[in-house]
């Protein structure tokens, strides 16, 4: 009974070429005999296997006559389906004659060289097989397989990522549309598109990282980059950030700063805070208003403080009545 070439394979009937590839490549470089020279017998035998069964399924002709009439359809002329002819009939259909490869020639003509390992054969200690090792080291990295040298990585891509002060107090989802190579089973870059989601957390300050390994360009025994998005923060036209606090600054005049003045403050949500202060504001005073600032980050639930400023407006000019006066109510205090 002939071989099953799927199973040699290890992939379903309905396999792709670039299934049928990636399948190839892993297992001859595996069964190879350079690489198995304690076990060459064997390993000879498993290598014809897989690069017969390779050589026919990769061949859309000899596959249909494979599927329709199996390995012995192969070898008794059978006629391609389709045809009209019968495996060992004389209808005048036309045939198939199946002329396998050597294994070599396979896998030279897949790898892209015309004698990948040297001579081999025969050879003692200063023969080929050392060149055969450096074929199979560099396509260990290609390839993923373990060796010696861990593959390079790629050095990470750091992109900005502009985020209101709103987002940052409330937090929020942003998709980001990237485009990047992909390498398909015989190492061709593709270029495909993908849609990141970032879940931006309150609190988060200006600075903080976001990364997606191995989100990079991918190239030939090398790893992928790692895409690394950093938060930078956008100016805010009422608010500025100091930590986890939150910074305002009002401009009040002289009368108000010096009898009372209640504050009214927006906040990055929506609601509206009155905040009466009844101390003497000087130049350097600030009201705080506790709970009211950013969100902590590693806690949610607790914030900074608000903290409100003021910029005393003070008269351009006053009047000699104005100055007595206000000497007298100084001195009377």
């Amino acid at each position: 009974m002939g071989f099953d070439y799927y199973k040699v394979l290890q992939v379903d009937r309905s396999a792709k070429d670039d299934d049928l590839k990636k399948a190839y490549r892993k297992l001859a470089m595996k069964w190879h005999p350079d690489k198995n020279p304690n076990t060459k017998k064997e390993a000879e035998a498993k290598f014809k296997q897989i690069s017969e069964a390779y050589d026919v399924l990769s061949d859309p002709q000899k596959r249909a006559i494979y599927d329709q009439y199996g390995e012995e359809g192969l070898n008794s002329q059978a006629p391609p389906p389709g045809s009209g002819g019968f495996p060992g009939g004389s209808d005048g259909g036309a045939s198939f004659r199946f002329n396998g490869r050597s294994a070599d020639d396979i896998f030279s003509e897949f790898f892209g060289f015309a004698r990948p390992f040297g001579d081999t054969r025969g050879a003692g200690p200063s023969g080929g097989f050392r060149f055969a090792e450096d074929v199979f080291s560099s396509y260990r990295s290609a390839t993923g397989e373990a060796s010696n040298a861990p593959p390079r990585k790629a050095a990470p891509i750091e992109r900005q990522l502009p985020c209101s002060l709103e987002d940052l107090y409330k937090g929020i989802t942003k998709k980001m549309k990237i485009s990047r190579d992909v390498l398909d089973s015989s190492w061709r870059p593709t270029t495909v598109e993908e849609i990141l989601t970032i879940e931006i957390k309150p609190g988060w300050k200006k600075g903080t990282k976001i990364t997606f390994p191995e989100k990079g360009n991918e190239q030939r025994g090398i790893i992928p980059s790692d895409l690394v998005f950093i938060v930078d923060e956008k100016p805010h036209a009422v608010f500025k950030r100091d930590g986890n606090d939150l910074v305002i600054t009002q401009k009040i005049p002289l009368v108000e700063a010096l009898t009372g003045y209640t504050a009214q403050v927006t906040t990055l949500d929506g609601r509206t805070l009155t905040v009466p202060v009844n101390n003497v504001i000087s130049p350097t005073y600030e009201e705080v208003v506790k709970g009211e600032g950013m969100p902590i980050p590693k806690d949610p639930s607790r914030k900074g403080n608000l903290r409100i400023k003021f910029n005393v407006k003070f008269p351009s000019r006053l009047t000699t009545e104005q100055k007595t006066g206000i000497k007298r109510m100084f001195s009377s205090t």
